[in-house]
């Protein structure tokens, strides 16, 4: 049978010589046997754990830092020596991590902790408390020491702190086993918010992740690299550009690997067999888009409406002052005079004119849009706001969200920004 063209390219490129020797140890995900510049942390965290071995019960841990900081990576390796030894030792110690994005309540949690037990607990319908006592049931059934994980911990505080309040203070009701909590947070003030009790039990004992710096950076990228790549594949100036502009946002070692993974992948993909500067700028590019689409497919409605109504604005210009440099500026009043007309036009609640500018200070914080508060004298205060984003990109996230569909449906079938922006026009009169 004669292959057919897509055949051919799919054929054509499983037998080309891939640049990769091993692609996974680039991904956020991966834990190496060492971490560069974390000796420190990673001693810390031993110390304190350790004592799970030895029969005692363990402090319960906070841990701060920024995204990229090797909070996770530090926390799950430690986790997974300690594991270890328990068994080389013959001393019962689990170690469990949950991402309280993903899990994000008190029933979820503890259910996904009874399993670890072997307790059948289903997704809904039991009482909250009786999965607690469940769990607790199935946890003191033998001598053994648990550390439970809970990575991006704030998230879980947004639904109440009642769980946190229960596995804080655990080992005051349980006869055989020993529970140490480790908590793992960007957020450096989420306790503020928490009960005084649960903040005390809680946050034990502390430990700060420090941003890295380029250098460090470097040294992280050079050892992920050196199991990544075979030699000659990276351009001398590579790895230290990454790590450069990694360190510009406060010193996220994600996104360093992220560069040099996906300029990595652009080289392959154009059959280079030299990963260059310009791969690693095409790959800032790309990464800062999928970011800002990230973030606004992940939007409240009402936010979406409020971002909506600044594009809607944007691409007329009758309505919009410019500021000599290409970006137009709209007044808080006129989005609001946009947004209560699409909210009729789908059937929402109109939220007040003081909401709507709180929400707008949320899409500046964002990076979505650009605001900034101005003086009009007897007028008082307002905002002057612009696109921070191309508004293609906001208009073609934003067609997606079904809720909007009154509103794009027009848009989803002429998908060009000048149609859809007559659309907006026409509909709203």
């Amino acid at each position: 049978m004669r292959n057919t063209p897509i055949a051919e390219a799919i054929n054509g490129l499983l037998d080309s010589k891939s640049i990769f020797k091993n692609r996974d140890v680039l991904r956020s995900t991966y834990v190496p046997n060492h971490l560069p510049h974390r000796d420190r942390e990673v001693d810390s965290l031993i110390k304190i754990l350790i004592v799970a071995l030895r029969g005692d019960t363990p402090s319960n841990i906070l841990i701060y830092g920024k995204t990229g900081t090797g909070k996770t990576a530090v926390t799950t390796y430690v986790g997974n020596e300690i594991e270890k030894v328990g068994v080389e030792r013959e001393i019962p110690c689990t170690v469990l991590y949950v991402n309280c994005e993903i899990i994000d309540t008190q029933y979820r949690l503890l259910a996904k902790l009874a399993r670890n037990f072997g307790k059948k607990i289903p997704m809904t319908g039991w009482p909250t408390d009786q999965v607690y006592s469940e769990f607790k049931k199935a946890l003191d059934a033998k001598e053994q020491a648990v550390i439970i994980i809970l990575d991006e911990i704030d998230k879980l505080t947004k639904k109440g702190d009642d769980v946190l309040y229960n596995l804080s203070r655990i080992n005051a009701t349980l006869k055989h086993a020993r529970v140490s909590l480790v908590g793992i947070s960007n957020d450096l003030k989420f306790t503020e918010f928490l009960d005084p009790r649960v903040r005390s039990s809680l946050g034990e004992e502390e430990i700060v992740f420090p941003p890295y710096n380029a250098d460090q950076l470097t040294d992280i990228l050079r050892q992920r690299a050196d199991m990544a790549f075979d030699d000659a594949i990276l351009d001398t100036t590579v790895i230290t550009l990454c790590a450069a502009l990694a360190a510009r946002e406060h010193g996220d070692a994600r996104k360093a690997l992220d560069l040099l993974r996906i300029s990595s992948e652009l080289a392959e993909r154009d059959g280079s067999i030299l990963v260059s500067e310009v791969h690693v700028r095409r790959a800032q590019s790309k990464i800062e888009s999928d970011r800002v689409a990230e973030v606004i497919k992940t939007l409240p409605t009402q936010s979406k409406m409020v971002l909506y109504s600044i594009m809607a604005l944007d691409q007329d210009p009758e309505l919009i002052r410019g500021t000599g440099n290409g970006r137009k500026i709209m007044s808080t009043g006129e989005v609001y005079r946009i947004y209560r007309r699409m909210c009729g036009m789908i059937d929402i609640d109109v939220l007040t004119q003081r909401r709507i500018t709180e929400l707008i200070t949320e899409l500046d914080m964002l990076g979505i849009v650009n605001a900034i508060v101005v003086n009009r004298g007897r007028y008082g205060m307002t905002k002057e706001i612009s696109l921070d984003t191309p508004p293609d990109h906001i208009y073609h996230m934003l067609s997606d969200d079904v809720r909007l569909q009154p509103l794009t449906g027009v848009m989803c079938i002429q998908p060009d920004l000048i149609q859809a922006r007559d659309s907006i026009q026409t509909r709203l009169g």
